[in-house]
């Protein structure tokens, strides 16, 4: 792969004050030359140095002047030769430039295969590759600094501190295993538990803080429920500080799901307004009835909200009860109408659901709902300090503790050394993949496939 010279766009298509066409790859200065009109070539000009010089086609044309500089091989983003060309934004320039280096034999690079090759190169390493993703893709300051951290390397420092703390325990099993008879280095076994122990308790601090970072990174789906007329989208409105839906006095308005995202305390929340639910012989409104409970069932957190100035109808509380098996809110609506339902009623039929009382038209009590929503996702636990993750980054780090505690159970049981230094060995591999020292093709393809093209 880098063996091959590739450029991309690395701004966004359109119109623009630059456009920036980077290059990778060894050769790419010189190749990059055979489109510059100057007597002094990019070559002879000092690295990390940029010049202004014309570009010219193979019609020996001048069509753009742009400001071109180059990378000498281990000083660049990818670890190899490369070179960056400026020129003028817009919906030609870049294109034109892009077309004349791969004339002159680039090809144009894949989605994130400059950063594929700043990992296979070792300048970074996975987690930090998928790090730049985070950057890239933050929708708050916090989800900024979260991916930053990781990016500067700090998450991948305490997983190698995990990993390593795991391979001497492994080590020391092995040698009690293999010579029991020898004192020197011999742990006894509550030596054993009392490490274990530490170890879970730090790597479930760092999980903890993996699963923070991801809240950041990816935010929360959460589903807006109730019968007709509840005033769901009158909630969804007052949540966006905008008239995103139609609110009528008319029953069954929406008859599909609406999506929005705002941001509260640094947590992108994807609010999700679905057709009122309940029994109808109307066929499209049944239609937004099926997708409505299709939403809740793919929702991280439903919102199910009770009109306070009605009575709870009996499909409600059938309504509220499957609501009540997963994560949720009760949004008690309408408090400035005179209630029906109370808080106090409502606790008594769903003692452990978490209660909001609001009024979505006055929009009073909206913030403190807001508040809930990411309390209950977070769990109540701050979410500064964490890391800009991925799921799958998390999901290792989950398993590899799980195995931990694996072998703690093992040996607490007396199931054998052997089957604590196999589970020892699953942590370790676990940990390996997340920072992409023993990863697949496979992988690498899933990873970087998400990336934009020219990053």
């Amino acid at each position: 792969m880098s063996e091959e010279i590739i450029a991309a766009l690395a701004t966004a298509w359109g119109e623009s004050g630059i456009a920036i066409v980077r290059l990778s790859g060894e050769g790419c200065v010189d190749l990059a030359d055979k489109i510059i009109a100057s007597k002094k070539t990019l070559a002879e000009r000092p690295p990390r140095f940029m010049s202004l010089t014309g570009l010219r086609g193979r019609n020996g044309e001048t069509f753009d002047e742009a400001l071109v500089v180059r990378f000498e091989a281990g000083s660049s983003y990818t670890g190899e030769e490369s070179a960056e060309i400026q020129c003028h934004g817009g919906r030609l320039a870049g294109q034109k430039c892009l077309e004349e280096l791969c004339a002159q034999g680039a090809r144009l690079a894949l989605p994130g295969e400059f950063t594929r090759r700043a990992f296979v190169n070792g300048r970074i390493d996975l987690s930090q590759a998928e790090a730049v993703l985070g950057v890239i893709e933050a929708r708050s300051d916090e989800a900024l600094a979260a991916s930053a951290r990781t990016l500067q390397g700090s998450f991948a420092e305490e997983i190698k501190k995990f990993l390593s703390a795991l391979t001497n325990l492994a080590a020391q099993l092995e040698v009690d295993l293999d010579f029991p008879e020898e004192g020197e280095g011999y742990l006894t076994k509550e030596e054993k538990i009392s490490l274990m122990n530490k170890l879970i308790l730090e790597g479930g601090e760092l999980l903890s803080r993996c699963r923070s970072g991801l809240i950041l990174r990816e935010g929360v789906r959460a589903a807006i429920a109730g019968r007709p007329n509840v005033g769901k989208s009158s909630l969804l409105n007052a949540l966006l500080r905008e008239e995103r839906a139609i609110v009528t006095p008319t029953p069954g308005t929406t008859r599909d799901a609406i999506e929005e995202t705002f941001v509260h305390k640094g947590v992108p929340i994807r609010i999700i307004d679905t057709a009122g639910i309940r029994k109808t012989s109307d066929e499209v409104e049944s239609l937004g009835v099926d997708r409505s409970l299709r939403s809740i069932k793919g929702a991280d957190l439903t919102l199910w909200v009770v009109d306070a100035s009605e009575k709870l109808t009996d499909e409600e509380k059938e309504l509220g009860r499957k609501i009540a098996g997963g994560r949720h809110i009760i949004v008690l609506n309408k408090s400035d109408l005179p209630a029906a339902v109370t808080k106090t009623a409502l606790r008594s039929l769903f003692p452990d659901s978490p209660i909001i009382q609001l009024s979505a038209l006055r929009r009073e009590g909206v913030d403190e709902l807001k508040d809930k929503i990411v309390d209950e996702i977070s769990g109540g636990c701050s979410l500064s300090g964490g890391y800009g993750v991925t799921a799958r980054q998390t999901e290792c780090l989950a398993s590899a503790l799980a195995a931990v505690k694996e072998a703690l159970g093992a040996l607490k049981e007396e199931l054998g050394e052997d089957v604590s230094i196999s589970c020892i060995a699953e942590a370790r591999s676990q940990l390996s993949s997340l920072l992409g020292l023993d990863c697949t093709e496979d992988l690498l393809d899933a990873v970087f496939s998400k990336f934009c093209v020219g990053k």
